[in-house]
């Protein structure tokens, strides 16, 4: 096949041209392969792009300068398409007894539902291999087995227990897990898209390193503000699993810090959560406020 080279320094440059002139921050370009690489002004025009704009782009699995060196910037995030999601399993934290809020707050509407109900939307679908809800309420129990969500009530007091049971029961029934997500039951903004996010990025750290994600938000000075969930990759799986008493899985965020990965929420609301009726009743206001 033979490139078409008028097309590229015409047409090519010119719509990659207009793209970095609009107004927009993002980009799509359908397709970049060995032809594209045969033009040295439209590979420049594209890295223009890629240094201004923030671009979805469809690369084919070929290597030539031009594509090697896409691939190989800082800022570029790569997604093997023919290679699907690792399977990751989710422990749905439902066990805190409310003392602040001073009533079963994972029960409390919010804005027309249970606030558990968010997390358990948030969190359905092909995103995660498997899941369970692990709480100490018997309403919360009721509420998932009505709408055939796992979940499973106990009555043991730390939160070590809760990381055990979870995580031990998706593992009996899904031993090939290569990661688990732990997130909590009160943060009601939390959305799909961001856990989506979070689980496609770790499938591709996991290849080559062993992860542990963070949620986070980023604050005016740049600074990192840590939150929830957590995804652990399959190598801590055994200490997750041995926690001393009254301890969740910081404990292997201050022993391994240097395999932490923050990834930034869409939203610094995301990882708010509801401790207190006043609390609840903010992040109602901030949900129509968005």
């Amino acid at each position: 096949m033979t490139p078409d080279m008028d097309g590229f320094l015409g047409l090519g440059i010119t719509s990659i041209t207009r793209a970095i002139e609009s107004a927009s921050q993002w980009a799509v370009i359908d397709e970049l392969g060995y032809l594209e690489s045969s033009c040295p002004e439209f590979c420049d025009a594209v890295f223009r792009l890629f240094d201004q704009k923030q671009v979805i782009a469809v690369l084919r699995s070929q290597s030539t300068p031009f594509l090697d060196a896409l691939r190989a910037r800082n800022d570029v995030f790569l997604y093997d398409l023919d290679h699907p999601l690792l399977p990751i399993g989710c422990v749905i934290m439902a066990s805190g007894l409310g003392k602040r809020f001073g009533s079963n707050k994972l029960m409390e509407d919010f804005n027309g539902k249970p606030m558990i109900y968010r997390i358990l939307s948030a969190t359905d679908g092909a995103l995660f291999a498997a899941r369970i809800v692990v709480t100490r309420s018997r309403e919360v129990e009721a509420f998932c087995r009505e709408r055939k969500i796992p979940v499973l009530l106990h009555a043991m007091p730390y939160r070590n227990h809760t990381v055990h049971l979870g995580l031990s029961a998706l593992l009996k029934e899904y031993p090939e897990l290569a990661g688990c997500m732990f997130a909590l039951g009160d943060q009601p903004l939390l959305t799909r898209e961001t856990l989506e996010a979070m689980v496609i990025t770790f499938s591709q750290y996991y290849q080559t390193a062993s992860p542990i994600f963070r949620l986070a938000a980023i604050a005016e000075d740049d600074s990192i503000i840590p939150g929830n969930p957590i995804l652990f990759g399959n190598r801590y799986f055994e200490e997750l699993l041995t926690l001393p008493d009254n301890h969740g899985g910081n404990v292997l965020l201050k022993k391994y810090p240097d395999v932490v990965r923050y990834f930034p929420a869409g939203d610094p609301l995301e990882l708010a959560d509801a401790d207190t009726p006043a609390e609840l009743e903010q992040l109602k206001k901030a949900e129509f406020n968005r």
